[in-house]
């Protein structure tokens, strides 16, 4: 049975999204079965897997909001299966308010998809509204990538709250996979200082393996692919594959 995991983060540029492509890309690669469910109107882990987010039809949208089937909508990549997104998301939020089981639109999706995959990953817009409280209503664990910047906890304890509601009262196994360091610096005092901040926050939460600044990563997705299959020999590629492996120890039965 899949585990599904909710990469989430309400402030926006922390590597939610190079977090999401890129560790489901290490996961297949190590013999994974990986379904990525882009639940970002901006699409951008659409375009990261190769997919064109203008022409993919259906998508997540279609599956949520009118009832398209999800095994027609996923697109099989040599990276990992996806579910994509395009701008037409945007607009779900208002649109769920009146439907029946509102919280729960993107679960009722997923589940049935359980036995074909070892991890399916939902990557989350930068805000708490429908949409991600969808991805929480979905999700076994959220992982919550931070960047090692001076706001870096900024806006967490509002995250944690909500996590903590929705496991009240809407999805009571929901906890936390773990929170990945991102954009580290090991040259600057900054970075060290966060990095044991978080520590501090999450203990024992944290994961050994911290994500650098590379300028591969930034560039990997200008050319629709992870950046293991753009550059696999540099530090973002050795990062990430080093996080699946923990990831999937971190889950051996």
């Amino acid at each position: 049975m899949a585990k599904t995991i909710a990469i989430v983060n309400q402030k926006g540029g922390v590597g939610k999204t190079t977090t999401c492509v890129n560790l489901a890309a290490a996961l297949k690669k190590l013999g994974a079965r990986v379904l990525v469910c882009d639940f970002d109107p901006q699409a951008n882990t659409t375009s990261g897997f190769g997919v064109d987010k203008v022409t993919a039809s259906p998508n997540v949208y279609d599956v949520l909001i009118n009832g398209a089937d999800v095994n027609r909508a996923i697109v099989s990549t040599e990276y990992a299966d996806v579910l994509p997104s395009n701008k037409a998301l945007a607009g779900a939020s208002i649109e769920m308010i009146g439907l029946d089981r509102r919280e729960y639109r993107l679960r009722d999706v997923l589940t049935p998809l359980g036995d074909r995959y070892d991890y399916i990953f939902v990557d989350c817009p930068p805000s708490l509204e429908l949409l991600t409280l969808n991805a929480l209503c979905a999700a076994d664990t959220i992982m919550v990538p931070v960047q090692c910047e001076y706001y870096a906890l900024e806006g967490l304890s509002d995250l944690l709250s909500t996590v903590r509601i929705v496991k009240r009262s809407l999805n009571p196994r929901i906890s936390m996979e773990g929170v990945v360091l991102t954009m580290y610096d090991g040259r600057t005092n900054l970075s060290l200082q966060v990095a044991e901040e978080v520590k501090r926050h999450f203990p024992g939460q944290v994961y050994a393996t911290v994500i650098p600044r590379n300028v591969r990563l930034s560039e990997a997705p200008s050319h629709g692919k992870p950046v293991m299959a753009y550059d696999s020999f540099s530090r973002g590629a050795e990062a990430y594959t080093a996080l699946a492996q923990e990831v999937m120890e971190q889950n051996r039965p």
